[in-house]
């Protein structure tokens, strides 16, 4: 099998040829580690020397291009902590958000991204817009707001949500009309969960989020892309949801996290989705030896194959994961 077919037929409930395997996305802190470790050039030539199949390559951070150099979103009015209050702080009229300067898709310019699509061989490519909306709408208000308003003020919450989604959409719309079958999957990320529940409640889930998510799942389906969830943290909850909603394959099973061990994931949910990630970076990939990252990730194999791709329960992997363990989770895809 090519790297290509793999995914595609993992992420399609598939047995096949092995597990998958994705080294996620090093933060750029790692990557000099890395370079010098694997003594490689790029992290290109560490992906081809240990075998990754995934590369994720995605429009949102270089293609929109404001004649006046303004950002996609410029949503904060002060401070960057997930509570600092953002445009919408005290927005309590909707025509106040009508009113808001969204961004316009008229300036995006997807010539890099394309490029790189076309140049990435044989694996198989995760792309779109991030639609990071949850996370955004947040910063919009600030997150204690945004969750308030949901109470005290929903038309203006929704109003806010149906810019960023129309927007999203959009956007979506005219790269994949242009990159067609250069991508095999709609990848997005939105984090639910802390480390022990949903940040909120899945009845507000229900009414401010899900409704909108599912908008963007369709569209993904309706380019012919299997579609990837990114969503970190606790999420059991609403993972039946998820499903429903159109997720085929959902990452990364932060292994710590509340119900996220793939022990509970295979119990519940085994045959009903694919599975990226559960190779624990908080504690595993960080402290274990290699031979005890290889006992893990035989653990998750055996629970979760065999539409698995192996992977970090993180994928932004940080400095303290040190690149033999990188190497021992990807020997182990392989046994």
């Amino acid at each position: 099998m090519t790297h290509r077919e793999r995914i595609r037929t993992i992420i399609s409930g598939k047995a096949a040829d092995r597990v998958g395997l994705w080294l996620g996305k090093p933060h750029p802190d790692t990557e000099p580690i890395y370079l010098n470790a694997f003594n490689q050039p790029d992290m290109e030539g560490i992906r081809r020397l240990l075998g990754d199949d995934f590369r994720w390559i995605c429009p949102q951070w270089n293609s929109y291009k404001h004649p006046e150099g303004k950002p996609m979103w410029d949503m904060r009015r002060k401070g960057k902590e997930l509570s600092a209050e953002g445009v919408f702080a005290d927005c309590e009229d909707v025509q106040q958000v009508h009113d808001f300067d969204w961004p316009n898709p008229d300036y995006l310019d997807f010539t890099e991204t394309l490029e790189e699509l076309r140049q990435a061989g044989d694996v198989y490519r995760a792309s779109g817009f991030w639609c990071p909306f949850f996370h955004e709408i947040a910063d919009f208000f600030g997150m204690e707001n945004y969750f308030v308003k949901m109470y005290t003020h929903p038309d203006v919450v929704h109003a806010v949500t149906r810019h960023m989604i129309d927007f999203y959409l959009e956007a979506n719309r005219r790269f994949f009309e242009q990159a067609g079958d250069l991508i095999d999957a709609f990848f997005f990320g939105n984090d639910f969960g802390t480390q022990l529940d949903l940040l909120i409640s899945p009845e507000l889930f229900e009414e401010f989020v899900f409704p909108y998510f599912k908008e963007l799942t369709d569209q993904g389906h309706q380019y012919g892309y299997q579609v990837i969830l990114h969503s970190c943290g606790s999420i059991y909850k609403v993972i039946p949801r998820l499903i429903d909603l159109g997720v085929e394959a959902l990452h990364p099973l932060q292994a710590k996290a509340k119900n996220m061990d793939a022990a509970i994931l295979a119990k519940e949910f085994k045959g009903k989705l694919a599975f990226i990630g559960g190779i624990d970076t908080q504690q595993i990939l960080v402290h274990a030896s290699p031979e005890q990252v290889k006992q893990e990730v035989r653990r998750v194999k055996e629970l979760l194959g065999p539409c698995l791709i192996v992977s970090p329960s993180h994928e932004a992997l940080l400095p303290n994961v040190p690149a033999e363990n990188v190497r021992a989770m990807a020997e182990a895809a392989f046994e």
